[in-house]
């Protein structure tokens, strides 16, 4: 088991006292700035378990700023991933106290939505979240707007012309880019397919769109599917690829447009198609890249989740200093794209 990093360890890494770091620790005797920076940057290097306390004592004297993120699917790598980034990034910062609350909606209904809003509202000065775009979320963000908290919309746009701004993919790009790839590697034309999480996430209706207009437009002897629907679930998705798969035996490829790609690469492995579909899924996990690795799939289109992250808080702090926007804005994001060659 290795070591829990000791207050010894600690003043080693930062070249400084025991002395110095129990005064940076517990507040007794002034130190300097930098000095107390050094030994919170180096707590943050070796992991020492106080590393929240020293970071409340080195930036106490900073403006605080409480930061809402609502996600959803906790149990989705990426969801976890972006998770962690928040925490990471707002430790990085050191011109301001970024306090992140970061919570899920396990269930995209309408008032699963709302509800969690309305409770993160009451703790937080301006909030960043993924979530359809239903009547109801924009109803509870345009009451938000009104009480001065402004609310931004991650991967998924939603409340235009009410959310303060958006942050993630152009989407019709990223639509368009899978399409692109599979139409350039068939080795002759076919049956393709897409799955979309619901019409109601902006994003992957604008993906799906995309989609099917570069095949219209540019691979017209391509036979695109209709769209089939997967809630964003690893289940529905490996039903729903067996039963594609049954009824069109001449599929050669299809696009996972938003969540629930495990299942798609799960009825894969099943089926024992790996190297005979063009599959392209969204994000870099750890199950993407095995099935990058194994070529299962061919190509994830990724967000750059320190990027995102960065921004979105950036934009969050900004909105809170000068409050609203005259117009809502837009942030579009490169997006990253692996292939089994260079994961």
């Amino acid at each position: 088991m290795t070591r829990r990093p000791t207050i010894a360890d600690l003043a080693e890494a930062a070249g400084v006292s025991v002395a110095t770091v129990d005064r940076v620790l517990n507040g007794r005797h002034p130190v300097r700035e930098e000095t107390a920076r050094r030994v919170y940057d180096a707590a943050k290097t070796i992991g020492y378990h106080a590393v929240g306390l020293l970071r409340q004592r080195v930036f106490e004297d900073l403006p605080q700023y409480r930061l809402g993120f609502l996600l959803q699917k906790p149990q989705q790598s990426f969801y976890q991933a972006v998770a962690k980034e928040i925490e990471n990034a707002a430790l990085s910062l050191t011109h301001v106290r970024a306090l992140p609350q970061v919570d899920f909606v396990p269930n995209s209904t309408p008032a699963g939505i709302t509800d969690k809003l309305k409770a993160m509202a009451a703790r937080n000065q301006a909030i960043a979240l993924v979530a359809p775009d239903y009547p109801a979320v924009t109803a509870a963000i345009e009451e938000l707007k009104e009480r001065g908290i402004p609310v931004f919309s991650l991967l998924s746009d939603f409340a235009a012309g009410v959310r303060e701004g958006y942050v993630g993919l152009n989407n019709h790009k990223v639509g368009r880019t899978a399409a692109w790839m599979i139409a350039k590697a068939a080795k002759r034309p076919g049956k393709v397919a897409a799955f979309v999480g619901s019409h109601r996430f902006h994003g992957h209706e604008l993906r799906e769109i995309a989609f099917r207009s570069y095949f219209r437009e540019n691979a017209p002897e391509f036979e695109v599917l209709d769209t089939m629907v997967n809630l964003d679930t690893a289940e529905i998705t490996h039903e729903a690829t067996l039963d594609l798969l049954r009824r069109h035996p001449d599929l050669i490829g299809f696009y996972v447009c938003g969540g629930g790609m495990e299942g798609a690469i799960s009825a894969i492995r099943e089926e024992k198609l790996e190297r005979k579909l063009l599959v392209v899924v969204n994000e870099l996990t750890p199950e993407s890249r095995a099935a990058l690795a194994d070529e299962a799939v061919t190509m994830a289109i990724a967000t750059p989740v320190p990027a995102l992250v960065r921004e979105t808080i950036s934009l969050m702090i900004g909105a809170i200093d000068r409050g609203a926007a005259g117009v809502p804005g837009q942030t579009f994001l490169p997006f990253d794209i692996f292939t089994p060659e260079n994961i």
